[in-house]
């Protein structure tokens, strides 16, 4: 069975920095390399929006509102994702998940991200 694991969330200061991973285990190792990766977010009381998107070819697809403050990467030797999220904002508050686009495997727990002075 394929699961993600998410990590790396916390509670930061507005403008501070973040580094997320997403480890993707089970029977995949070998197709993670194909696979487009994805991170999404949901804040309270709303619905889980996409925030990044990588495909196997490298083109990267951010959300208008992380563009230029957030770098999505991938290392398929580890079959990990990763979120680079710069100049945090109070409205980056969420719970942050991955997946594929579209998705694929059964949502992981996600990794608090809370944006706070």
């Amino acid at each position: 069975q394929v699961q993600v694991v998410e990590s790396g969330g916390g509670l930061v200061q507005p403008g501070g920095s973040l580094r997320l991973s997403c480890v993707v285990s089970g029977r995949i190792p070998s197709l993670f390399s194909t696979m487009v990766m994805a991170w999404y977010r949901q804040a309270p009381g709303q619905e889980r929006e996409l925030v990044a998107d990588l495909t196997p070819a490298n083109r990267i697809h951010y959300a208008d509102f992380v563009k230029g403050r957030f770098t999505i990467s991938r290392d398929n030797a580890k079959t990990t994702v990763y979120l680079q999220m710069n100049s945090l904002k109070p409205e980056d508050t969420a719970v942050y998940f991955c997946n594929t686009n579209p998705r694929a495997i059964t949502w992981g727990q996600g990794t608090q991200v809370t944006v706070s002075s």
